[in-house]
């Protein structure tokens, strides 16, 4: 028999009204300021399906922007983030997105911080405050965010995956899922990794040494700092 996580069953602690329209939408805005890893200046948020026809009653707008200022799921905060993001000087945009998306309740987030760094983030809030992340800068991904992860951005050259393995490996770090992008042969690629523990500044420094890694960020929906912002 196939047990589901308890947050299928019950859902997660949150701000109302709904786990799909508030809580997912919280942890897709998280996740797009944790790739960022950078407070951003603009967001632009394009709202698909369900999202797009009923996030002003639901409270979307606020719960994307509560994660996009680092708050949990249940910080009182998020109905106040709006204007918070404002004296931040944070612009964020809302548009109807155009297209098909992977699942209704999806959001494509394009971030800028004050340095001119960007991100890009297309999720789908699926149900009990779950999410999944299609893509991430351009790439197609597959993260949850249930798990501390590694995204890794790096040119696509033989052994940087074998390295990457083997660092963690003798870090006694256990990967629970692993999935790789490329945008070409020899171009730039991605690689995302679920580990069953959160990395250390060790470990993260020395993936970053390995040859041809140009970037390693981490994603963790349960970060104390996050939740401090």
């Amino acid at each position: 028999m196939r047990f589901k996580n308890v947050f299928s069953i019950i859902g997660p602690s949150m701000v109302g009204p709904s786990s799909s329209h508030t809580a997912g939408a919280v942890r897709i805005g998280l996740i797009a300021r944790q790739l960022l890893a950078e407070e951003p200046v603009s967001v632009k948020i394009a709202l698909y399906g369900s999202f797009a026809d009923t996030y002003w009653g639901h409270g979307t707008d606020l719960a994307l922007a509560g994660g996009l200022l680092g708050y949990a799921t249940d910080d009182s905060r998020v109905a106040e983030a709006l204007e918070e993001a404002a004296r931040r000087g944070i612009e964020i945009t809302f548009v109807r997105g155009v297209g098909l998306a992977p699942h209704p309740n999806t959001a494509k987030l394009e971030l800028v911080s004050k340095s001119g760094k960007a991100a890009q983030v297309i999720g789908a809030s699926i149900g009990g405050g779950n999410v999944m992340i299609h893509e991430m800068n351009g790439f197609t991904v597959r993260c949850s965010g249930e798990y501390p992860t590694i995204v890794v951005l790096h040119d696509d050259r033989p052994g940087v995956i074998a390295s990457l393995t083997t660092v963690l490996g003798e870090s006694k770090t256990n990967i629970g899922y692993m999935g790789v992008d490329r945008k070409g042969r020899s171009a730039e690629a991605i690689t995302v990794m679920e580990l069953d523990s959160v990395p250390d500044a060790d470990l993260l420094g020395k993936l970053c040494e390995i040859g041809d890694v140009k970037e390693v960020t981490v994603i963790n929906l349960n970060s104390k700092e996050a939740e401090q912002q």
